[in-house]
C-alpha cells in the first residue's frame, strides 16, 4: 500500500481517482462554506446513529435482551452497554490516528465510517434473548463497543479547520455549524421510530419493525462518507489542512505537552455534554417507564423540542460573536445549574410538564452545546491542535455523556426525580471550573 505523502495529495489523488472524479492540481482557499457543508453531513451521520441505538435501548433492547428480568433492571442493563461506546472511543482515536499518519485522512474516514456503518447494521441481524441466550447480550456488546471503537476514527477535523478558518468576528458563528448535526440526527431519528411504532402492530415492531432504522443508518453512513471524501482528500484541502498545522502526531507526544490544555478542555464543555442525556435519553426511559405517555407521542415532542435546539444553536453563533465564547458558556453553565434544581420534576407534571421539559432544555441545551467545539481547538499549540482536538472531544463525551442516562435513572429511582439533578450540577461546576482555569481561552475571546 502506498503511503501518505507529507501533504497528502497521493493517497487524496489515488481516491479521486477511485471515485471517478477529476485530478486536481494547484491550491485554492476553501471556503468556510464548502466546509461547513462536509462538517454538517458528516455530523448528522454520527448522531443519526448514535440516536437510533439510544432509543431502541429504551424502547427495545431491555423487552429484546433481558426479559428475564423487570423493565427497570432491563433499562438500567441496557444503559450500561450504552456507555460502552463512549469508553471505546479514546481506544479508536489512538488506533485510527496512527492510520491517519500512515495511509491518509481519507483511508482512516472510509474505515472508520464502513466500520461504523457495519457495527451499526450488524445489530439489525441480533437474535434475541429467547433464541440465543446470553450470546445475544455478549454480542450486543461487542458491536456497540465496534461504533465506539468506529467513532474514534470519524474524526476528520473539519470541525477545527472550520472554526479556523472562519472570519475573525465570525468565529462563534462557524463553531456552531457542526453541533447542528446533533439535533439533525434526533429529529429524524425519533421521527423514523415514531413511524415504525404507529405503523406497526407491537408484536411485529419488536420482531422486525425495529430492525429497519438500523438499516437506514448504515446506508446514510455510506452517503456521508462518499460527501466527506469528495471534499477531505482533495489537493486543495490537504493543502489546508497542512498549512493550518491540522495534522496527526503522536499521541504520546500531544499528551506529553499538551495534558494540561486536554484535562481543562475535557472539563470544559462537560455542563452542555451532562445536558445532552438529560434531555434525550434519560427522559424517554422514565416517561417510557413511569408515565402513561406513549412513545410515539413523546418521540415527536423531542423532535419539535430538538428543532427548537436548531434555532438556539444558531443563536448561540451570534451571541458568542457578540459577547465572547467565554461567557456565554459561563451563563449557560449557570443556566444549566439553575435548571437541574427544578427542571426534572417537570417529567412527572403531565404532557405540558415534558414539553416544558424538553423545549426550556433543548433551548438551554443549543445555547451551551453550540459553542462546545469552538473551545477546543484554539486551545492547542499548533502542533499538537488536530490529535489534541479529538482527545479531547473524546474525553468529554466519556466523563459528561457516557454515563449520564444510567447515572440520572439510578438517582431517579433511588432518590426521586430531583436527584437527577445532581449530575447536572455537577457538570455546571466543572464547566465553571474550567473556565476559570483556561487562561488561554480567556485571552482569545
Amino acid at each position: 500500500m502506498t503511503s501518505t505523502s507529507p501533504t497528502g495529495d497521493s493517497t487524496g489523488e489515488g481516491i479521486r481517482g477511485a471515485l471517478g472524479l477529476p485530478l486536481l492540481t494547484g491550491h485554492h482557499e476553501p471556503s468556510p462554506g464548502e466546509i461547513a457543508i462536509g462538517v454538517i453531513i458528516g455530523r448528522t451521520s454520527e448522531f443519526f446513529d448514535f440516536f437510533v441505538y439510544a432509543i431502541a435501548s429504551v424502547l427495545v433492547f431491555p423487552k429484546l435482551f433481558f426479559p428475564f428480568v423487570d423493565a427497570l433492571t432491563g433499562t438500567l442493563y441496557s444503559f450500561a452497554i450504552f456507555a460502552l461506546a463512549f469508553v471505546a472511543r479514546p481506544v479508536g482515536s489512538l488506533v485510527f490516528m496512527a492510520i491517519d499518519r500512515a495511509y491518509g485522512r481519507g483511508t482512516k474516514l472510509t474505515i472508520a465510517l464502513f466500520m461504523l456503518g457495519g457495527s451499526t447494521a450488524a445489530i439489525a441481524f441480533l437474535p434475541s434473548y429467547a433464541d440465543a441466550g446470553m450470546t445475544s447480550v455478549w454480542l450486543l456488546s461487542l458491536f456497540r463497543l465496534g461504533q465506539g471503537f468506529a467513532l474514534g476514527g470519524t474524526w476528520d477535523g473539519l470541525a477545527s479547520l472550520l472554526a479556523l478558518n472562519a472570519p475573525e468576528n465570525r468565529r462563534g458563528w462557524y463553531a456552531m455549524i457542526p453541533q447542528l448535526g446533533a439535533p439533525f440526527g434526533l429529529i429524524v431519528a425519533s421521527a423514523l421510530f415514531a413511524y415504525m411504532i404507529t405503523a406497526l402492530p407491537a408484536a411485529d415492531f419488536l420482531d422486525w419493525g425495529w430492525r429497519y432504522p438500523f438499516f437506514v443508518a448504515f446506508a446514510i453512513n455510506v452517503v456521508a462518507l462518499f460527501a466527506r471524501l469528495r471534499i477531505v482528500v482533495t489537493a486543495e484541502f490537504e493543502h489546508l489542512f497542512h498549512s493550518r498545522d491540522l495534522q496527526p502526531v503522536s499521541v504520546t507526544s500531544t499528551i506529553r505537552n499538551e495534558w494540561r490544555t486536554i484535562v481543562v478542555g475535557s472539563f470544559a464543555p462537560l455542563a452542555s455534554f451532562a445536558l445532552f442525556h438529560m434531555v434525550t435519553v434519560f427522559p424517554l426511559s422514565w416517561v417510557f417507564l413511569f408515565t402513561d405517555e406513549t412513545p410515539t407521542r413523546f418521540l415527536l415532542i423531542e423532535a419539535v423540542a430538538a428543532a427548537c435546539g436548531v434555532a438556539s444553536i444558531i443563536a448561540s453563533g451570534q451571541l458568542a460573536d457578540r459577547f465572547g465564547r467565554r461567557r456565554l458558556l459561563g451563563a449557560c453553565a449557570v443556566g444549566i445549574a439553575v435548571f437541574s434544581g427544578f427542571a426534572p420534576q417537570l417529567l412527572d407534571a403531565g404532557t405540558f410538564g415534558e414539553i416544558a421539559f424538553m423545549v426550556f432544555g433543548f433551548v438551554l441545551l443549543g445555547l451551551s452545546f453550540g459553542q462546545s467545539s469552538g473551545v477546543v481547538a484554539s486551545t492547542f499549540a499548533t502542533e499538537h491542535r488536530y490529535t489534541g482536538s479529538a482527545l479531547t472531544s473524546d474525553l468529554s463525551w466519556l466523563l459528561g455523556a457516557g454515563f449520564a442516562p444510567l447515572a440520572a435513572l439510578l438517582l431517579s429511582v433511588n432518590f426521586g426525580l430531583i436527584a437527577s439533578g445532581a449530575y447536572l450540577l455537577s457538570g455546571a461546576g466543572a464547566t465553571l471550573a474550567a473556565l476559570a482555569l483556561n487562561k488561554g481561552l480567556a485571552s482569545r475571546n
